[in-house]
């Protein structure tokens, strides 16, 4: 089990004077029960993860021009490439100036996924995923900003990290299509990252990570949907549902001396209209805990293979006798919703009246249940039945 060695801080210090307003550094802050930091996917599984085609990884770097003298190397030519997976084979990018980075990388490695629990003092809901970044001598993305927080932890080797504060002055710089960059910027952390250091970034803070030697980082990401987002998931939650079919009325108009005008009176009637689909609090209070549960990223769902029987009561009594716990596919989203007493997973709403509500509590948070607490529950045949959809839609599974 991974935890955070906080030294004078604290998860409640940290919140207050760091989330969101400005950067961390801790040494050697991330390691196991005992003290120490544990790699928990190394370079070459890496590679293998962004040998799939349902992973999404990409490899950024700079090209390398030749020189005339024999024994150069080469020197950088500051021309910027992108190139996205599945990839066959590394050689071809050489042994410097590559970045290679898989998206969700928790989601396929269990190591990687338990990365995520010294960090659960933060709501499940806003923890995106893992990316882990594979870096050659001199490998970057180069200068850029996130429009979210993250946190990363140092792997294998070391890197060199700058990161500045938000600085309206600074440019944007395209280099390729598929990359964002900044223009250079005063760093006011810069940093040598080992094994087990960690990093937080708020968001719009501009950082630059460039690899001293070949090394592994673990960024740890978190949800952060845009107004745009939202708003155009939510026009799409009225259209495929049917909502918002009221049209629009004013029984108190009154005669008016300009039909050529639109009133501020007029403005507000509308806005008032619009605004009570969103003042609609229970669809507005399934459709953010259906969007917030939808993944970005492919999971590695264990549904049953068509020749295979489907769970059914008599299965999951064996379960009760032969497993020992009942575990969640890695990275997979859950949300309890407090207000209206419904359980969220991966996108969908499930029915829990007359169910345990600690079942569903416990289901949401995301970690395996031991066989006897699961017992303990004394589950209804609609709780069972429940139970059986989630081992069925290879969300949960028996161990």
């Amino acid at each position: 089990m991974y935890q955070i060695n906080w030294g004078d801080l604290t998860p409640e210090i940290f919140l207050k004077e760091y989330w969101q307003k400005k950067p961390l550094f801790i040494r050697g802050a991330i390691s196991n029960d005992e003290g120490f930091f544990v790699v928990p996917i190394d370079a070459d599984e890496l590679a293998g993860l962004a040998m799939e085609e349902e992973i999404q990884s990409r490899i950024v770097g700079q090209k390398i021009e030749n020189t005339s003298d024999s024994n150069d190397k080469g020197h950088q030519s500051g021309d910027w490439y992108v190139e996205h997976g599945p990839f066959d084979d590394f050689s071809s990018f050489g042994e410097q100036y590559w970045t290679l980075l898989v998206q969700a990388t928790n989601h396929w490695s269990s190591a990687t996924h338990a990365m995520l629990a010294p960090f659960r003092f933060i709501p499940n809901w806003r923890i995106d995923d893992v990316m882990v970044s594979f870096s050659t001598p001199h490998g970057g993305v180069g200068p850029h900003l996130d429009q979210y927080d993250v946190f990363i932890i140092q792997g294998q080797g070391k890197r060199r990290w700058q990161i500045g504060l938000p600085d309206d002055s600074l440019e944007t710089v395209i280099p390729h299509e598929d990359l964002k960059q900044l223009s250079p910027f005063t760093p006011v952390i810069d940093q040598v990252t080992q094994a087990g250091d960690l990093l937080y970034i708020p968001p719009n803070h501009p950082h630059n990570g460039v690899s001293l030697e070949d090394s592994v980082n673990y960024s740890i990401g978190f949800q952060a949907p845009s107004n745009k987002e939202l708003w155009s998931g939510f026009a799409d939650n009225i259209i495929d549902k049917n909502l918002g079919e009221q049209r629009f009325g004013d029984p108190t108009i009154k005669v008016t001396a300009s039909p050529e005008s639109i009133t501020a009176g007029d403005f507000e009637a509308l806005k008032q209209f619009m605004l009570s689909s969103l003042n609609n609090e229970a669809s507005f209070n399934q459709f953010i805990c259906e969007h917030l549960t939808r993944n970005h990223h492919t999971l590695d769902i264990l549904e049953p293979d068509e020749d295979d029987e489907l769970y059914n009561k008599d299965s999951v009594k064996e379960i009760y006798k032969e497993a020992k716990s009942i575990t969640p596919i890695n990275g997979l989203k859950s949300i309890f919703n407090q207000v209206d007493k419904h359980l969220y997973i991966n996108g969908e709403q499930y029915d829990i009246s007359d169910i345990n509500v600690d079942f569903a509590i416990t289901l949401a948070k995301n970690e395996p249940i031991a066989i006897k607490t699961l017992r303990a529950f004394k589950l209804c045949a609609k709780g069972k039945q429940l139970f059986i959809t989630l081992l069925n839609q290879g969300l949960w599974y028996a161990e």
